[in-house]
């Protein structure tokens, strides 16, 4: 079987018990966790993925990547049947899907801002009302700065993607002035 079709099947059947405990936020975040914790520290994966580690420290470990003592019983639940079903190579995908599920359910998009120099709040709180209005959702908003893009912003969300830097528009006329 596919592990996508695998992960989804395990995120949904997480993300209805969370629903139904009426957590599904706290479990959304820890599955950010999770995600990002596999993101940051490379070698989890791999340390998940040994035959020679038992299951019990994987709990340990796994449980340490969604927050350590402030894993909610229910995610404790599912980590340990995911080990028991033996399929501990698939959490990780697990987990990123019940973010995607979760991210549908309640229509929150993902925005990033980029920037040369930082924004106030006022400024970026503008950004994801507009965002919002226009995606009638809830934004996740990212902001980043990147002086290399010397000025303007850059605003993505979804499938959209504004560049209103200066670096493309010097871009923009050079490539002009080569024809």
């Amino acid at each position: 079987m596919d592990i996508g079709v695998i992960s989804v099947r395990y995120a949904r059947a997480l993300l209805k018990s969370a629903t139904d405990a009426n957590i599904e936020e706290s479990v959304y975040q820890q599955m950010q966790l999770m995600v990002n914790s596999y993101i940051e520290v490379p070698a989890l994966r791999q340390t998940i993925d040994n035959p020679m580690l038992s299951k019990d420290k994987k709990q340990v470990l796994l449980e340490t990547a969604v927050g350590g003592e402030q894993a909610l019983p229910l995610v404790k639940d599912f980590i340990a049947m995911v080990l028991k079903e033996d399929r501990e190579n698939m959490i990780q995908f697990m987990a990123a899907s019940y973010v995607t599920l979760y991210r549908q359910q309640k229509n929150i998009i993902r925005g990033k801002l980029t920037t040369a120099v930082g924004v106030s709040p006022e400024m970026e709180q503008k950004m994801r009302q507009m965002v919002e209005s226009k995606t009638q959702g809830t934004v996740e908003f990212e902001t980043e700065v990147d002086p290399d893009i010397i000025g303007g912003f850059i605003l993505e969300y979804d499938t959209y993607r504004m560049d209103a830097s200066v670096k493309a528009k010097l871009n923009t006329i050079l490539t002009a002035l080569k024809r």
